[in-house]
């Protein structure tokens, strides 16, 4: 392909003030945030046409990472080069980041019935937030027999070998299937996009993002530090994401409430948190670095999960920019992408019955709300903040009364 430099056509402040706006209102999740970006973006800037953000979008969905922020990143690195991609992932995310470090900082001081039965409602929020992506990703992942039968899999391999192990496990199982048996499916066609990234540069990251994903396990078991830890804790789960968004949930309840670091109350209500704030739900991890136990905690382990578990997801990204036109073409590489979307569905499955249900469903009446959350979010097609504020509401008032098992 060409890798021909390409001139930045705005700069850095443009982009930081584009990306602000998109940060305070794109509430909805990854998939909203692409709609929001190609109204905002391509249809009234038109920093680029629609082909080339199609294109953009179909690599980000191809990576392990937080989809929606990879593409603002590379939009912002498309528009105002480095700066620009920096200035677009700091606007769309520490807006949501600094909300849920307030809320983490704000809810361990919380007590009395009328509280907790809102934490509590914030926990079935989670229950059908993640319940529809569950459905929706079945719907379009896991379309026939064949991958349905990886998410199957996948399921089982989670059964029998609980925690990060086994979703890396069933992950690469899901390459494996797909590599057997979805080599016959359609490719679909885009138009190919260039970056001024060249060749060597994405070499680099590509190896910094190796010599980190296997590095610094090896840091943190020599260095007996809880921050490096954290680092290592949050740069793995960012790394083994395929799909962004609700898909992390597992991942990082392997990598924070299994080892003590807070527990599945507190992670649970925190995700049903998560739901109520625009922006991207990778920041999620800044209110788990902020709400564990074990220092550093508060605005710094906000801050070291945030960044940790965003940094992955950006080096793949800059390293496979160069070699994207070539890679997407070749039926192998979609084959095992395909095994390894269903895989997802699976873990994410196992993810909705543990923590998310066990933890937030305790009585009828708890199950009585999820349903409710469920049909606004399914049937009614209402926006998850409304969802967010009716069963924290319930949640309050049936907590006063009580009513709910908190």
């Amino acid at each position: 392909m060409d890798t021909s430099p390409v001139k930045p056509a705005g700069s850095p402040g443009e982009v930081f003030a584009a990306f602000l706006k998109l940060g305070v209102t794109a509430f909805g999740g990854p998939i909203a945030h692409l709609g929001y970006f190609r109204d905002e973006l391509v249809l009234r800037r038109k920093w680029l046409d629609d082909a080339a953000y199609a294109d953009l979008v179909a690599l980000c969905q191809f990576l392990p990472g937080p989809a929606s922020s990879q593409v603002g990143f590379a939009l912002g690195l498309w528009r105002a080069g480095p700066m620009g991609a920096l200035a677009a992932w700091a606007a769309f995310t520490l807006p949501s980041a600094a909300l849920l470090i307030a809320f983490a900082m704000a809810a361990n001081a919380l007590d009395g019935a009328i509280a907790q039965g809102v934490l509590h409602g914030l926990k079935l929020v989670a229950v059908a937030v993640v319940a529809q992506a569950v459905w929706g990703m079945a719907r379009s992942l896991t379309p026939d027999r064949i991958r349905a039968s990886i998410a199957v899999l996948a399921i089982a391999v989670m059964v029998l070998v609980p925690g990060a192990l086994g979703q890396v496990l069933a992950i690469v199982l899901g390459v494996i299937g797909g590599l057997w048996l979805c080599r016959d499916l359609p490719i679909p066609g885009s138009s190919p996009v260039h970056f001024s990234v060249s060749r060597q540069t994405g070499f680099i990251a590509l190896v910094l993002f190796a010599v980190l994903l296997l590095g610094l396990p090896v840091l943190a078991g020599m260095a007996e530090n809880h921050a490096m830890g954290m680092i290592d804790a949050f740069y793995r789960a960012g790394s083994l994401v395929f799909g962004g968004g609700h898909v992390v949930l597992p991942l990082l309840e392997a990598e924070t409430v299994a080892r003590g670091w807070l527990t599945a109350d507190s992670f649970t209500a925190g995700y049903g948190a998560t739901q109520a704030v625009p922006g991207p739900l990778f920041t999620f991890a800044a209110y788990l670095g902020a709400a564990q136990t074990p220092m550093p905690n508060d605005i710094g382990g906000g801050l070291i999960a945030l960044l940790a578990i965003f940094a992955p997801g950006f080096l793949l990204l800059v390293g496979v920019l160069p070699f994207w036109n070539t890679v997407r073409t070749r039926p192998l590489a979609q084959a095992g992408m395909r095994g390894a979307n269903a895989a997802v569905v699976g873990i994410l499955g196992v993810a909705l019955y543990n923590p998310v249900f066990t933890s937030a469903v305790l009585g009828p009446i708890d199950f009585a709300l999820a349903v409710a959350g469920i049909v606004l979010l399914v049937a009614w097609k209402a926006p998850p903040w409304v969802v967010v504020l009716a069963l924290a509401v319930s949640g309050g008032v049936l907590g006063g009364l009580g009513m709910v098992a908190v």
